[in-house]
Formats: C-alpha cells, sequence, structure tokens
C-alpha cells in the first residue's frame, strides 16, 4: 500500500451520481488516507458515515427530491443547468480548498468543477463512472447525431460558447464534448456486461471494476412473507418516479395474481391514494432497502438505471426494464440482449403485458442460467477493493502518497 494521502472527491447531489462511489471512498478512508469529498450538504451527512470529511457547497442543480420536471425536457434543458452549477460552484470550491490541494481528485462524470481544480492544481484526476464510457467511435455514432439539430441553434451554439469561454479562463483549451467525455483515466463502477459496445473500449483508460456494493445494513432490513411464492419489487429509482399511471397498471398485474407480493416503491410524488384500492398482496412505500429486498425477489420490474441494472444483475433477478430517460434506454437494450431481462417503454407497460413478461421470465431456465454466469463473471472484476488498488496506483504512478 502507499502511504497516506489527500484524495479529494467531487460530485453533485444525486442518488445515482453518489451511491455507487461511496464504498470506494469508503475503503481509501479505511486504508490510511484523507479523503476529502465536495458535495451538496444535503449529502453531507451520508459523506461523512464512510470517513470522509464533507466539503460542503452550495448547487444550482435540481435536488434529489425535486419534481423529474425541473431536469426539463429537452437535451439543451439537461446539459445548461450542469455548466451553470459548475460556473458557480468553482469560486467556491476554489475558496474551500485554499490552502489544502489535494495529492489527487477523484470525481463524479457530472463534475467539471473537479477536472478544472485537477488542472489548476495540476494533479491527476480520475472519472469514478456510476454508467457507461464512450467507446471507440462513440462520437461518430451517438454524440454527432445527438447534437446535430442542437448545435444549429443559437441557443445550443450559446452553450458551446460559454463553455468554452470558461474552459479557456480556467487555461484549458479542449472542446467541451472532449472536457466532458474523455478522461486520461477512468475507473467504471459498472459491470462489463453493462457496457455496450465494450470491446471498443479503450481500457488503458477505463478499468470496469463493477458493483461496488456495500451491505447497506443502515438502510434496513426486509422479510419476505412467510405465503410469497414469488416476489416482486417495482421501482423506477429516485428522480424518475412521478408515474401515478405506470403503478395502477403493476397493482392490476400483480395485485390478483395468485401466490405473489408486490413491494411497490412510489417516490416522493405520489400519495398512496393515486392508486385507488390495493389488495393485501401489495405494500406501498416510497422507499424501499432495495438491495435486501431483490436478495430475496423472483423479479425486479426497473427503470434501469445503471445502479439498479447492476443490481439486478449481482443479485441475479430476472428484469423487466421500463426506462424513463437518460441511460437507462440503452440500459435496458443491454439488458435484454444479454437474455435476462424484457424492455417495456412506459406506454407498453400494461398490466396483461407487465404479466404476461413476468410469468415468461421467472419461469425461464435460461434467463437463470445467464444471470448466474454474470453473477459470477462480476464476483470476478475486483468491486470496491480493486478500485481502491486503482487509485493507489495512480498516486504512485504520480510520485504522490
Amino acid at each position: 500500500m502507499t502511504s497516506p494521502a489527500h484524495i479529494a472527491m467531487f460530485s453533485i447531489a444525486a442518488h445515482g451520481h453518489v451511491n455507487p462511489n461511496l464504498e470506494v471512498i469508503r475503503e481509501l478512508v479505511a486504508r490510511g488516507h484523507r479523503v476529502t469529498y465536495a458535495i451538496p450538504p444535503v449529502f453531507a451527512e451520508k459523506v461523512a458515515a464512510t470517513g470522509a470529511r464533507p466539503v460542503p457547497y452550495t448547487s444550482t442543480l435540481p435536488g434529489p427530491d425535486a419534481d423529474p420536471d425541473a431536469w426539463g425536457s429537452t437535451l439543451l434543458d439537461n446539459v445548461e443547468p450542469f455548466l451553470a452549477d459548475a460556473i458557480q460552484a468553482l469560486p467556491q470550491l476554489v475558496e474551500a480548498y485554499a490552502g489544502d490541494e489535494p495529492d489527487l481528485v477523484l470525481h463524479d462524470i457530472s463534475s467539471y468543477p473537479a477536472r478544472v481544480l485537477a488542472h489548476r492544481w495540476g494533479v491527476p484526476a480520475i472519472s469514478l463512472s456510476p454508467n457507461l464510457v464512450a467507446w471507440e467511435g462513440y462520437d461518430k455514432e451517438v454524440a454527432e447525431p445527438m447534437w446535430a439539430e442542437p448545435k444549429k441553434t443559437a441557443r445550443g451554439q450559446a452553450y458551446y460558447a460559454r463553455f468554452e469561454a470558461w474552459l479557456a479562463e480556467n487555461g484549458i483549451t479542449r472542446h467541451p464534448d472532449a472536457f466532458a467525455g474523455l478522461p486520461a483515466r477512468s475507473i467504471v463502477l459498472i459491470p462489463k456486461a453493462l457496457q455496450p459496445q465494450a470491446d471498443r473500449v479503450d481500457e488503458s483508460v477505463h478499468s470496469f471494476v463493477g458493483a461496488c456494493q456495500g451491505d447497506r445494513a443502515e438502510q434496513g432490513d426486509w422479510q419476505r412473507p412467510a405465503d410469497a411464492d414469488k416476489v416482486v419489487l417495482v421501482s423506477l429509482g429516485s428522480a424518475f418516479t412521478k408515474q401515478p399511471g405506470f403503478y395502477r397498471q403493476c397493482v392490476r398485474a400483480f395485485g390478483d395474481l395468485p401466490g405473489w407480493h408486490l413491494v411497490l416503491q412510489v417516490g416522493r410524488h405520489v400519495p398512496a391514494a393515486e392508486l385507488g384500492d390495493v389488495p393485501g398482496n401489495v405494500e406501498v412505500h416510497s422507499w424501499v432497502p432495495q438491495l435486501a429486498i431483490l436478495k430475496q425477489a423472483d423479479l425486479f420490474v426497473t427503470h434501469a438505471g445503471a445502479g439498479g441494472s447492476q443490481e439486478g444483475l449481482a443479485t441475479a433477478t430476472p428484469m423487466i426494464a421500463v426506462p424513463q430517460a437518460v441511460d437507462q434506454f440503452g440500459n435496458a437494450d443491454m439488458l435484454e440482449g444479454l437474455g435476462v431481462a424484457r424492455r417495456l417503454d412506459t406506454e407498453e407497460a400494461t398490466a396483461d403485458r407487465l404479466r404476461e413478461a413476468a410469468l415468461a421470465l421467472v419461469d425461464d431456465p435460461e434467463a437463470a442460467r445467464r444471470l448466474k454466469t454474470i453473477q459470477a463473471g462480476m464476483a470476478q472484476e475486483g468491486g470496491t477493493r480493486r478500485a481502491a488498488d486503482l487509485i493507489e496506483a495512480e498516486l504512485a504512478q504520480h510520485g504522490r502518497g
């Protein structure tokens, strides 16, 4: 092990961006490193529980409990807030770290200030990616078509001009696309099985370590009912949960299915009353200890976020993927392609379609076999310990620590 170093982690206040890296942070602290973690105050307590010191900053992004509509509906709606937040957060973070600059920067993919600070401080930076990474050819195949129309608009051109000006002010000449999407070093916190075009990913840059999951004991436990032949968990994650119509379809699909027990997580924006009459074999919650339930479940109806997808794979639970936004559509296709899930878009996810897919999946021996194979492969990727080993190797390579 290298000698202790000061490692600074940077992220945004979103469960899907913080939760995947917490066990890595905990492991680095356990190895004796001094770890600080720049994060909005709403996540300070969760970060402090790892042993890292929270460095709070004020963010202008929608918080973890914000209405999903706050993120807008177009590509520019989605990306402009991250740039605006980065520009206003940078001076706060410069001040917070003045005189205590780290030896190495770790950052979530959404944290633009972290990359600027690493450049200003002259220290290495490692991206901790909670979802897929770019492969050779990604720019031409995905990014260029996606941005073709927005880049023609005055609004899109203004976005890029503002981004380039901010980077130039901080001595960075890279194009915003490369700055945001092409890190010099990346540790990928998903199993390689979930990565599209995995054979075209540069593994000298991107190291797949798989899921970095702790025991989650602090989230509580869950007991499977003694009379439940099959348990199905339905969760659309923490952000895009405002789907009362979908939840009603789930109640219809599983509420009168003999021997089935439904655990339904509806988030903070859907009152239970909106679901109507709920049968006795259905429990409704705003939040659940997801991993504890998946260890006992027979089926997972998921939005196919990176975190949920890999928890389904890690527990060898067949899935119905109902993607809601961003990378979830690609994840849903990957899961279906692996033969361990069925994809249904929200408008297709009727009670009949959900029930049909569920009954086929839970009795499919080939899906079960594939899940066990993937689960075994994930166990070999190294997870938390390998992620920490790679971070220490980077420190050693740069003569720090």
